[in-house]
């Protein structure tokens, strides 16, 4: 290939990957189609998303009552501000900028300016303890942690001394309670480098190669310590231009930024296609998850909305309970009007033309959601459950399934509008590849990935690396899946969560799981048991009120649990008294329920044969589930092993 200008950003490189902060790695291009599109910088991207679209609202965050706006250049010059200020603190190149809070344009401007400054951004979730501060900034080694505010600021104060590369403190919203040397608050911080010559900020930021780091992804860690997933420049610009095109993002989207930061699907749409498209980012308030998302979604009206599966449920029910109390339908959603919405949306995804007929009723709950306005809602990053999916389909407000990981720098596979499929995740984003490794005779196989978007390495990890990539640079998921005829992909199961019974049965629990829920929607989460038993059984937690500042769960069953009870003759109210005198009629369907499930499978082997009621559902705070509301199926087979012992002590393990 002949010397280009192309080529001179680009730092030389031998390998698809890397494990050194500082070090780059060869681009997977080709010389035709999306994966030729010419490499540049994030901050490239950056001045590019100024020059177009320098005077429109980048940000806006509401205080006071009012929502504030920031332009696209305003946006700039105070990331410009902040990698000023992260020199004068003395970040060293390739050295980590941990940021601890909730979503905002501080945790914007910080992820950025330390970019701008040739540093590599680093979230933190903030539910994460001392010790987990701990072990990202001191794997990162980073020179400055951001933090939110004086509780984040504890947990930082608590392991200081064991942070030999950290320079400074920042805490970006309140007054600090006590003034310690090295700690700024936020305006203190963006003062700090109006000193520092422009020609040097500059110069690093041109510098600068698309092959080489800008963030860290840190995994959840369910399975061991997290992985510093290293995403190089190229990683996230050619992605978001590829798949912004792919799903016709336009040029005035508007967002709602809520999903933990430091999670790589919210960096991917809240910073990134945003700035790629010349959006607005919204920010919820900090008790988003609490209650209030809904109220900021109905004053925003988002074109654009991606939630987790847990997200969509919550919603759901939101919904069901606002229906059953008001007379916009009999019941539910079972009305004819939303029939004839989801009739008419499977005509239009098996090709026929007839569009959703448009209703007042379906106008009106819309509305009440905040998606009146929204063109594409999206889901990833765990499995969704069919009667979600329908349910949103009776709205007029089809759910597209995305499917990547923090490996491929945001989605590998992506439905939209024109092309989708109920409980599919996508077709392939143009310029990737993917392929099934070792397919049975059902087509079913792991998933493997390949393309641009592809991880750089796990930071200062060469096994790990080297397990998630094999000799071909081809990237291994660890999900079970298959295409259709039609190249459509859809997932079965995940490797290290498939149940393996002593008489070596594979068995993926999600569908099991999943399908007792769609038959009992009493059923909040159901967690398979039986690696390495004779049989099969589950745990399982009913739907209840969570705390709305702690997001503890409660006691008391939700409205429309209460209204399943009542359904059934039962008079139960809370999940002690379902548990505590084994409530005949609930126990009865779930029973049944299971029965229904347990005819669908394919052996005895994976049949359910005993289950059980746990006291309370599974939370964050708990540890049961992730900072995405993922199972964490390890620590909750460790929390109730008393529990899951108890089924099989007559049996035998």
């Amino acid at each position: 290939m002949k010397d280009s200008p192309i080529q001179l950003n680009l730092a030389p490189a031998e390998s698809l990957w890397t494990t050194v902060r500082d070090g780059a790695v060869r681009l997977r291009m080709e010389e035709a189609g999306p994966a030729s599109e010419p490499p540049i910088t994030t901050l490239q991207l950056f001045k590019d998303a100024v020059q177009r679209y320098g005077n429109r609202p980048a940000m806006a965050v509401k205080r006071d009552g009012r929502w504030e706006t920031t332009t696209y250049l305003q946006y700039y010059q105070q990331c410009r501000a902040a990698a000023k200020s992260f020199l004068k603190l003395g970040l060293q190149r390739f050295h980590g900028v941990g940021i601890l809070g909730f979503n905002s344009p501080e945790w914007f401007i910080a992820d950025v300016g330390a970019i701008m400054a040739g540093g590599i951004p680093a979230g933190i979730y903030t539910t994460s303890s001392a010790d987990a501060c701990q072990y990202v900034a001191s794997n990162s080694e980073a020179n400055v942690l951001v933090v939110e505010n004086h509780h984040q600021l504890e947990k930082i104060l608590q392991i200081q001394d064991q942070l030999p590369h950290l320079k400074a403190i920042v805490q970006y919203q309140d007054e600090l309670v006590k003034k310690r040397p090295n700690l700024y608050t936020w305006k203190e911080f963006m003062q700090l480098g109006s000193s520092v010559p422009d020609a040097e900020l500059d110069a690093i930021f041109d510098s600068q190669k698309v092959n080489q780091c800008c963030t860290l992804i840190y995994t959840s860690g369910t399975t061991g310590q997290p992985k510093g997933v290293m995403l190089s420049h190229d990683n996230f610009t050619w992605l978001v231009k590829i798949s912004g095109k792919y799903s016709d993002y336009g040029d005035k989207e508007v967002i709602v930024s809520y999903l933990p930061l430091s999670h790589v699907a919210a960096q991917f749409f809240d910073i990134w296609l945003t700035m790629c498209f010349g959006g607005t980012t919204y920010f919820a308030t900090p008790d988003a998850l609490k209650g209030s998302l809904i109220d900021v979604l109905k004053e925003v009206r988002p074109t654009q909305f991606f939630g987790v599966p847990r997200t969509w449920e919550k919603m759901q029910a939101a919904v069901q309970a606002l229906v059953s109390k008001s007379s916009l339908a009999p019941g539910p959603l079972c009305c004819e009007e939303t029939g004839h919405g989801f009739a008419a949306k499977l005509n239009q995804i098996n090709g026929q033309d007839s569009a959703p007929a448009e209703n007042q009723v379906l106008k009106k709950i819309q509305a009440g959601l905040g998606l009146d306005r929204c063109v594409m809602c999206s889901t990833g990053a765990a499995p969704i459950m069919k009667e979600t999916l329908d349910y949103f389909m009776e709205l007029n407000l089809p759910i597209m399934e995305l499917y990547g990981m923090s490996e491929s720098s945001g989605p590998h596979t992506s439905s939209i509008p024109s092309s989708f499929r109920s409980t599919s995740c996508g077709k392939t984003v143009p310029g990737c590849r993917s392929k099934i490794h070792l397919p049975d005779k059902d087509g079913n196989g792991e998933v493997c990935f390949w393309g641009r978007h592809v991880f750089m390495g796990y930071l200062n990890m060469v096994e790990k690396t080297r397990e998630a990539l094999d000799e071909e640079g081809w990237l291994h998921s660890g999900d079970i899946g298959k295409f259709d005829q039609d190249d459509f992909l859809y997932l079965t199961g995940r490797i290290k969560e498939i149940v393996i019974t002593s008489g070596g049965e594979n068995v993926p629990p999600v569908p099991i799981e999943n399908a007792l829920k769609e038959e009992v929607p009493i059923v909040s989460n159901a967690v398979l048991i039986g690696d390495k038993r004779r049989f099969l059984s589950m745990l399982i937690t009913l739907k209840c009120t969570m705390h709305p500042n702690t997001l503890q769960p409660g006691d008391d069953l939700t409205p429309d649990a209460i209204q399943f009870c009542q359904q059934l003759g039962s008079s139960a109210t809370r999940v002690s008294e379902v548990v505590r005198y084994k409530d005949p009629a609930i126990y009865k369907a779930i029973q049944e329920g299971l029965d229904r499930v347990n005819k669908t499978a394919v052996s005895n082997a994976q049949r359910v044969q005993k289950w059980t009621i746990l006291e309370k559902d599974f939370s964050i705070d708990g540890g049961e589930l992730g900072p995405t509301l993922k199972l964490k199926r390890p620590v909750i087979l460790d929390m109730y092993a008393k529990v899951i012992e108890e089924f099989y002590k007559e049996a035998g393990k």
